[in-house]
C-alpha cells in the first residue's frame, strides 16, 4: 500500500519487524492476556448481573444471575460471530481460511451454552415454584402466561431449544442453518432481557402500581442507530484492516514455510 494507508499501517505496527525476538515476546503477551480475558469476561457480566440481584423485586433477587448472564453472553457472542462470519467469507471469499469445520466446533460450543443456559432457566423456575413466594410465583407464572408471555416463549424456544439443532451433523455443516439458528439465538437472547426487565418491573409488589410497557420512538431510534453503528465501524474496519489474523495464518503454515519466512 502507498500513501496514508502505508503511514497508518506503519504507525499501528509499533515498529514491528517480524523479527524472532518480537515473535517470542509476540506469543508470551498474547497468551497472557487471552488467560486475562477470561476472568475479565466472567467478572464483567457477574457484576452486570449483580446489579440486579442486589435488587429486592421479584425476579432479579437469585444468586444465579451471574453465572446465568455469563453463560447467557457466550452464548449470543458464539451465535453473533456466525452471523458475521458466515457472510463476510462469502463476500471476501475467504474459504480457504475459514473452513466449515470452523463453523462446527462453534455450533459444538453453542449446544453446550445453550444447555447451560436452558439450565438457568428451569432453575430459576424451580426455585420461584419450592420457595413458596407468593411473589416470586406471581412473577415466573406472569412472565409466561401473561402480557409478555409471547417474548418468554420466544427466550426459551429460541435459547434452549433451537440450538439443539446442531446435535445433527448435517445441520452444524449447513451453512444457512447456521444462519438461522444463529439469528433465533440473538434474537432469543434480546427477548430474555426484555423479559427479566419488564416483567419484574411492570408486575411489582403492589398491584396499583402494575402498568404496560409500550415502545417509544425515541427508543426503537436508538435501537437502530446502535445496529448502524455498529454495522458502519465494522465494515470501516474490514475494509481498512486485514479481516483475518496474519499470525494465525502464519501460525498454520507448514514448517518449512515457517523457516523461510522467518
Amino acid at each position: 500500500h502507498k500513501g496514508w494507508r502505508r503511514k497508518l499501517y506503519g504507525a499501528l505496527s509499533l515498529s514491528w519487524k517480524g523479527t524472532d525476538r518480537q515473535w517470542r515476546h509476540y506469543v508470551k503477551a498474547y497468551a497472557f492476556f487471552a488467560a486475562l480475558a477470561t476472568p475479565l469476561v466472567i467478572s464483567v457480566h457477574s457484576i452486570v448481573s449483580w446489579d440486579f440481584a442486589m435488587g429486592v423485586l421479584a425476579g432479579w433477587h437469585s444468586t444465579i444471575f451471574a453465572p446465568y448472564f455469563v453463560a447467557g453472553a457466550i452464548h449470543s457472542g458464539l451465535s453473533m460471530v456466525l452471523v458475521i462470519l458466515i457472510p463476510m467469507r462469502r463476500l471476501f471469499r475467504l474459504h480457504q481460511f475459514i473452513k466449515i469445520d470452523h463453523f462446527e466446533n462453534l455450533a459444538k460450543l453453542i449446544i453446550l451454552t445453550g444447555m447451560i443456559v436452558g439450565y438457568a432457566y428451569v432453575t430459576e423456575f424451580a426455585m420461584a415454584w419450592y420457595s413458596n413466594n407468593k411473589f416470586e410465583q406471581g412473577v415466573f407464572l406472569y412472565r409466561v402466561f401473561g402480557d409478555y408471555a409471547p417474548f418468554a416463549w420466544v427466550m426459551l424456544l429460541f435459547n434452549a431449544v433451537a440450538p439443539l439443532a446442531f446435535l445433527i451433523k448435517r445441520v452444524r455443516r449447513n451453512l444457512f442453518a447456521l444462519v438461522v439458528i444463529a439469528i433465533l439465538v440473538n434474537i432469543g437472547m434480546w427477548s430474555e432481557r426484555f423479559v427479566i426487565i419488564v416483567t419484574s418491573l411492570g408486575h411489582a409488589f403492589v398491584p396499583f402500581t402494575w402498568g404496560h410497557y409500550k415502545v417509544s420512538l425515541v427508543e426503537i431510534g436508538i435501537t437502530v442507530g446502535s445496529f448502524s453503528w455498529f454495522l458502519f465501524f465494522f465494515l470501516i474496519f474490514v475494509k481498512m484492516f486485514p479481516c483475518v489474523s496474519i499470525t494465525e495464518m502464519k501460525e498454520s503454515l507448514p514448517l518449512p514455510m515457517k523457516a523461510r519466512e522467518a
